[in-house]
């Protein structure tokens, strides 16, 4: 089915937009932001809000969450793969009618790309909103200790506006009474609200199939859960005050995305002019920034989305491939029972068809998936290698791709920027001729090559951010023209 571009109205870039907002940030990972996140979104959208979810940093699966929580799609804000102006348009654009607009944090507050800076941190975010910050703070076996931390993250940053604590896993109404009284004496902020210790609020481990059980409603009671106890324990008046305290915002002077570029996905451009780019969405391949599929079509490209789960083939009238990531491992017999699909892969590997894939998508080019019970499945075997998943997470943290060769999207040379996040491993097949390999990726673990090259083909592990070297997705489309003449 084809996807006609409804874009909101703009925002001149010299006029003020006001936004109601409040970023979530904790004192580290494990303190509570996601359930906290959860319980206000869910509490804020059960009220007749809408609500529009964000999340701090290169992640898919909070904004998973996030979207099955308020019914509206979640974006990404990142500073490390994209620029500052980027991330205040992204907000701008996509918050554009929604009542609020609650910022998930990543890590804790100050955690990013570098321990000396902001660069890539839930702070830096929040300053280039200039959104005010609940700080979430795990108060176990604490008391007045809790008002000492609360201080030292209000002194490290003297810009950034902490404007309220949540406090977590409280042991009891009087526990909460005394943490809030320190907290409030000694840091001059509200407590508004508070959680109690609850296993029922768990988060289950990240890697098993999330996404495909938020789809079938398996984690709704967990949101549910959440905004109960939020709505027990938390002044959520004075939470949207202070949210709706939040200053106007601007556009920035050269927006990266153009409103009447945009808008003409659905002016009078005959459909025909545009090449067709197909991009498998479903619970299998699901894992894509909206900026993406926003710059392609900003490009010239027409988005058409079709479901290999459900059976589907790759659109005939496509011009070009699009696999993300996602879980395949999880659906590894129902991608390999549709031999139609493979075999369409296959069939625009050799026509040349413009084709891209990351991560789940780059897996299933493989000869072979084994999944983690040990059970092999047949894959594209358009890629001379084979996949195998594992409990120990291979990869995770930012990456510099650059270019090892002239590819799809990237001249030799040229560096784009993305994350990796898998438990799979790829073990490639270099018996024969060297391994043309996509790029030389630069993480905290040094440099390694990684990915395939060949002709239009190009797949990698790296989840890319076209925003990050915007004119790549202009080439994309531009190929995918070419192929259709």
């Amino acid at each position: 089915m084809t996807d006609v571009m409804k874009q909101a109205v703009q925002p001149d870039p010299s006029a003020t937009a006001l936004r109601s907002r409040i970023v979530v940030a904790g004192t580290g990972s494990g303190a509570g932001k996601t359930t906290v996140t959860l319980g206000l979104m869910k509490a804020f959208a059960d009220s007749g809000l809408r609500v529009q979810g964000f999340k701090c940093g290169p992640d898919y699966i909070d904004p998973t969450y996030h979207t099955a929580a308020t019914g509206t799609p979640s974006r990404n804000l990142d500073s490390w793969m994209t620029s500052a102006d980027t991330v205040r348009e992204t907000f701008i654009r996509a918050s554009e009618g929604a009542d609020i607009s609650v910022i998930e944090g990543v890590m804790g507050l100050y955690d990013g790309k570098d321990p000396l800076s902001n660069t890539g941190s839930t702070a830096e975010i929040a300053m280039l909103t200039d959104s005010p910050v609940l700080l979430v703070v795990d108060v176990r076996s604490m008391a007045r200790s809790a008002a000492a931390i609360v201080l030292g993250f209000q002194r490290l940053e003297p810009k950034l506006r902490i404007a309220g604590v949540i406090v977590n896993r409280c042991g009891s109404q009087g526990h909460y009474s005394i943490v809030r009284k320190a907290i409030e004496q000694e840091c001059g902020i509200p407590v508004l609200g508070w959680l109690k210790r609850d296993d029922g609020l768990d988060i289950p481990e990240r890697h098993l199939g999330l996404v495909p059980a938020v789809e079938r409603g398996e984690l709704e009671p967990l949101f549910q859960r959440a905004a109960e106890l939020i709505r027990a324990g938390t002044d959520l008046e004075a939470l949207r005050a202070l949210a709706d305290s939040a200053p106007p915002l601007s556009l920035p002077a050269q927006p990266l995305f153009a409103p009447d570029r945009l808008l003409a996905e659905g002016s009078q451009v005959a459909t025909g002019e545009r090449p067709v780019i197909a991009v498998a969405k479903d619970a299998a391949f699901n894992f894509y920034y909206p900026e993406n599929l926003d710059l392609l079509r900003q490009s010239g490209a027409e988005i058409a989305y079709f479901s290999p789960l459900a059976g589907e083939r790759v659109p005939q009238h496509a011009n070009g491939l699009y696999l993300g990531g996602g879980f395949p491992e999880e659906f590894a017999a129902a991608i390999a029972a549709n031999t139609g699909f493979l075999e369409d892969i296959r069939s625009a590997v050799r026509q040349d068809m413009p084709i891209f894939a990351e991560c789940g998508g780059y897996m299933v080019l493989a000869r072979t998936l084994t999944d983690r019970a040990g059970s092999v499945h047949r894959m594209a075997g358009v890629i001379p290698s084979d996949v195998r998943m594992q409990e120990k997470r291979a990869a995770l943290g930012y990456r510099e791709a650059t270019a090892l060769q002239d590819c799809l999207l990237l001249e030799a040379g040229e560096t784009i920027r993305g994350h990796e996040f898998h438990y799979s491993v790829m073990a490639y097949d270099e018996s024969s001729t060297p391994y043309p390999y996509a790029y030389q990726t630069k993480g905290m673990r040094g440099l390694q090559s990684e990915g395939y090259a060949q002709g239009n083909l190009l797949a990698a592990y790296t989840h890319i951010h076209l925003a990050s070297l915007p004119k790549a997705a202009a080439r994309w489309v531009e190929k995918c023209r070419a192929y259709g003449q």
